[in-house]
């Protein structure tokens, strides 16, 4: 893993989205450069379009998953991603109307490009041989926590050997599956050196009474062996900060959770920028969204409704309305659930498509709200929460988003304990957001609404 501005990023992904970008912009530089610069194209202006051109290919590549590291496609359905990554990528060539004198040859040039990022895409699917990408994990510890720490190790990273879990000598009674439990014949030192294992993850359920044998984690960390706590690692690993091991002395003390004037004044500037683009470019899916709510059902086309914001201060959202008109005509807040009952037939393609947010980009453009944030809950439900799982009023510490961390992470949720789940990835979000993350964060948006991923 690498951390770019407070984000981890795995090692693999990274090379992936650099090399195409390089490959794209490589092409079109060495086009209108070195190889016969044309006089009859404007080079700072091709640049300009050569630069959206290689951002939109990595969105569209994003958004169909070609950089996920785990992943069920067969290799049928990845050619066929390609094809339609293939496909936008032409036709946003052919929007932003890029420069192509016969002297120049650049869509050709451009066309060949995409195809050979596209077959590495492939072959970095499923053809690269996994050995060159393994990493080698020790666990230290076989309780609980120990537990969850393999369960995520297994289920995020396909290229992750767990090589076992080493018996702290407090922990007599083991959580996890006896074959994987290490025999204690061996010192820590010699199974990790016996195992060559690149990571140890230290995940004990009781860490005084001499619980953890500190010279010899130590040694191994002198050696060139990462050593990480168990909240670190899923901070790493998943992008959370686990409800079960985090404290307030640790968000007082610990690093991030800084929101400063000059922060807060880019987010803002990032924000009006981008709602003013994406309005103008929605206001025909608006409009006719509008249309066909008023044809299925008489009532409002927008739905509005008291949410909680930044530091407990309760806005309106506005959103198009999805659901019937007495959806909660006895006046009690309900969660949205699976197959929801009161939502109407266009109401249900414009949750899958997202749509039903679109208005929200007015709220942003407002203040109220952020293009990337927390999702807002209704004070029935903030009340209720803030009593019942420990730090989620930490999440009002920044603005409410249209989209976020946990939405992009997470299923839809619909109970409390999906709440404590989302809460996680909203605590990580708060406490490391950045311009950068917020970039970030759009680019995977992009892959939830084409996978129609979480809409209830």
């Amino acid at each position: 893993m690498i951390k770019i501005f407070g984000h981890y990023f795995n090692r693999r992904t990274l090379l992936q989205v650099c090399f195409d970008l390089f490959l794209v912009l490589g092409v079109m530089l060495y086009l209108l450069l070195f190889r016969d610069p044309d006089p009859r194209v404007n080079v700072n202006l091709a640049l300009l379009q050569a630069a959206v051109m290689a951002f939109g290919i990595l969105i569209i590549n994003t958004g169909l998953g070609f950089y996920l590291r785990v992943h069920n496609r067969t290799v049928g359905q990845t050619y066929a991603r390609a094809v339609l990554a293939m496909c936008l990528s032409v036709v946003l060539a052919a929007i932003i109307k890029l420069p192509s004198p016969p002297s120049l040859n650049l869509l050709p040039a451009l066309v060949c490009a995409m195809v050979a990022m596209l077959v590495t895409r492939i072959y970095l699917t499923h053809m690269t041989p996994r050995e060159y990408m393994r990493q080698r994990v020790l666990v230290f510890g076989t309780g609980k926590p120990a537990k969850a720490v393999g369960h995520s190790l297994q289920v995020s990273d396909p290229n992750v050997d767990l090589v076992g879990y080493y018996a702290s000598p407090n922990e007599q009674q083991h959580e996890v599956s006896a074959w994987g439990v290490l025999e204690v014949t061996e010192s820590l030192t010699q199974i990790v050196a016996n195992e060559k294992v690149d990571e140890i993850v230290v995940a004990l359920t009781e860490r005084r009474g001499g619980s953890m044998p500190l010279r010899e984690l130590l040694d191994c960390k002198l050696r060139g062996i990462r050593v990480v706590d168990i909240s670190a690692h899923f901070e790493k690993t998943l992008g959370q900060i686990r409800l079960d091991s985090i404290s307030a002395g640790s968000l007082i003390f610990g690093e991030g959770f800084v929101h400063g004037w000059v922060k807060s004044w880019v987010k803002r500037f990032f924000d009006i920028v981008c709602a003013s683009i994406l309005i103008v470019l929605a206001l025909p899916v608006m409009l006719i969204t509008g249309i066909l709510i008023v044809l299925e059902s008489p009532g409002s086309i927008f739905y509005t409704q008291e949410r909680v914001g930044l530091n407990g201060r309760s806005f309106n959202v506005v959103k198009f309305r999805s659901m019937r008109t007495d959806a909660e005509k006895d006046g009690t807040p309900r969660w949205a659930t699976a197959s929801d009952s009161r939502v109407t037939r266009v109401g249900r393609w414009i949750r899958k498509l997202r749509i039903d947010e679109l208005p929200q980009l007015f709220v942003v453009l407002g203040g109220d709200m952020s293009l990337v944030g927390p999702r807002p809950e209704r004070p029935y439900f903030v009340d209720q929460l803030t009593q019942q799982i420990p730090f989620f009023a930490v999440r009002q510490s920044v603005k409410p988003g249209v989209t976020g961390w946990a939405q992009v992470r997470y299923q839809y949720g619909a109970s409390v304990e999906d709440a404590a789940e989302k809460l996680q990835y909203d605590l990580f979000y708060v406490k490391n957001h950045s311009l950068f993350l917020d970039i970030v964060i759009l680019f995977e948006t992009v892959g939830v609404v084409l996978m129609g991923k979480g809409a209830q």
